[in-house]
């Protein structure tokens, strides 16, 4: 019920990516806006235009956010991809969570006797 050997690893850019509270800013600005530059996204983010590019350049390389450019502006929007893929882990992962308590409830339920045996 685990993941299989090699889909560990592909979620893991996207939690490294999202462990910043800054890159999370970005993204949940990105999925309420759609495509932003950098300088809008920095100014809805409280930081300068570098430092959301460089941020930017993060989600970018956990595959997280795209960059296309418009004339002279590059606007970023997000890539559903691997948010799909760590969500899909953790899905397998809770399940797996949720089978093992029912199991221990089970065994737990009959091994019990009636109440007040064994005090």
């Amino acid at each position: 019920m685990l993941p299989q050997k090699g889909t560990d690893e592909r979620p893991g850019p996207v939690f490294a990516a999202l462990a910043d509270a800054t890159r999370r800013r970005i993204v949940r600005e990105l999925a309420a806006q759609g495509p932003l530059t950098p300088t809008s996204l920095g100014a809805r983010a409280g930081i300068s235009r570098q430092g959301a590019a460089q941020h930017l350049a993060v989600l970018e390389a956990a595959g997280l956010a795209r960059a296309r450019r418009i004339g002279r502006e590059v606007r970023y929007t997000l890539d559903p991809g691997p948010f799909e893929d760590a969500e899909g882990w953790m899905r397998t992962i809770a399940a797996s969570w949720t089978h093992r308590r029912t199991v221990l409830d089970r065994r737990s339920e009959g091994s019990a006797g009636p109440a007040g045996e064994g005090e």
